[in-house]
């Protein structure tokens, strides 16, 4: 119980104090503060990692991400990338960056681009999920609207709760989108470590609308082949920019109102290192 009560006390913490900052006149306005939080766990193969990191530096060139940005009340969004795995393998790639012209979002893209790629172990979403945000505290721009935008391959297993982590999470004013990978029936995943390991959930799409997102207009983007990754990647951003989200798969059609999903089915299994 207390590592789990632990980070999400930090969490608390760690937003009240924004809070207090945001108070302050001398902050810049945004539309949105977009936090970018992407799974790095190693059920992700090398070329998924990079071509998941180059989908998104792909969409802050895209000339349509400029568009949404100026259809805004105050025509500039903050972003920062973070990358996420196992408990406390969590990574700030990009920290927050002002984004309101062409030139602003080709140097985020640039900067994301050249970044290293970090590799972790576990997936931990819960924990990927108190990072992203606990960095809303450090950004120093007073936001219309917070927005973590999670990706994942797998449900949580290992860290707090995930369904404890998102409630808190979104109580706190932060809408959590999600950008289910690879999802639909799996019996068996792959590890790193060339283990198996069963998989209780058989939708990931459903898991994540019914134990990851949340807030106002959340949504998920499933990507169900690499080969939509891309565009599900740049129709997602410029969604979340725009605060317009398609119906995209509402949780009500998602799941059957006979269901029973356990969020947190997966958080007892361990690898060994």
């Amino acid at each position: 119980m207390r590592l789990i009560l632990m980070p999400v006390l930090a969490l608390a913490l760690c937003l009240g104090i924004r809070a207090s900052e945001a108070a302050d006149g001398s902050a810049i306005r945004v539309d949105v503060a977009l936090v970018l939080a992407d799974d790095v766990s190693g059920s992700m193969t090398d070329g998924e990692r990079q071509l998941q990191r180059d989908g998104f530096a792909a969409a802050f060139r895209n000339p349509a991400l400029l568009w949404a940005i100026d259809a805004g009340t105050f025509r500039r969004i903050a972003v920062e990338y973070v990358e996420w795995a196992g408990p406390g393998e969590d990574w700030t790639v990009v920290p927050w960056t002002v984004i309101s012209d062409r030139q602003s979002a080709e140097t985020f893209a640039d900067r994301l681009s050249a970044a290293s790629i970090a590799r972790g172990h576990l997936t931990s979403m819960s924990d990927g999920l108190l990072f992203a945000a606990g960095q809303f505290a450090k950004m120093d721009v007073d936001a219309e609207r917070m927005t973590i935008d999670i990706s994942g391959d797998g449900p949580n297993n290992a860290g707090p709760s995930i369904s404890t982590v998102r409630d808190l999470v979104v109580a706190r004013g932060i809408t959590i989108n999600g950008l289910p990978l690879d999802g639909g029936e799996r019996a068996l995943q792959q590890s790193s470590y060339g283990l198996m390991y069963n998989l209780t959930m058989l939708d990931l799409d459903a898991y994540f609308a019914d134990c990851v997102i949340g807030g106002p207009d959340a949504f998920i983007m499933p990507v169900a082949s690499r080969s939509q990754l891309f565009a599900a990647i740049q129709r997602k951003v410029i969604l979340e920019i725009a605060a317009a989200p398609a119906r995209v798969i509402p949780a009500a059609l998602t799941l059957p109102a006979s269901a029973n999903l356990n969020c947190d089915a997966e958080r007892d299994i361990q690898l060994p290192p």
